[in-house]
């Protein structure tokens, strides 16, 4: 399976349009659709893609109440184009999706 990502920033930010009050987090089929949308919105140039989980999707969602999500099909077009993506069926996917790796991080031995 595929992950799904959305943009990030450094600061742990996630990248949003505000769309008639609401926010509206586009999400991509791969990190290369992310960083090409990526050039066509000087919005997101200091936001990275990111490869969701469930930890991360309550993470976006947080206490906003409802948010939308949108999938770009096309990271060339607007992002206000992308197809609207329910937050149950974004968390089916992602609950069907196998988890980022993970970075390990080096250690010397102990004597």
């Amino acid at each position: 399976m595929t992950n799904v990502y959305a943009m990030r920033r450094a600061n742990g930010d996630w990248f949003a349009l505000e769309d008639n009050s609401k926010l509206r987090v586009p999400v991509f089929h791969s990190s290369h659709d992310a960083f090409m949308a990526r050039l066509r919105s000087v919005d997101m140039l200091l936001f990275s893609p990111i490869a969701l989980d469930a930890v991360m999707l309550n993470e976006i969602v947080g206490g906003r109440g409802e948010v939308d999500f949108c999938i770009v099909d096309n990271p060339f077009a607007s992002l206000r184009q992308g197809s609207r993506l329910p937050q149950s069926q974004l968390a089916s996917i992602l609950s069907n999706t196998d988890p980022p790796p993970r970075r390990k991080w080096l250690s010397r031995p102990r004597p």
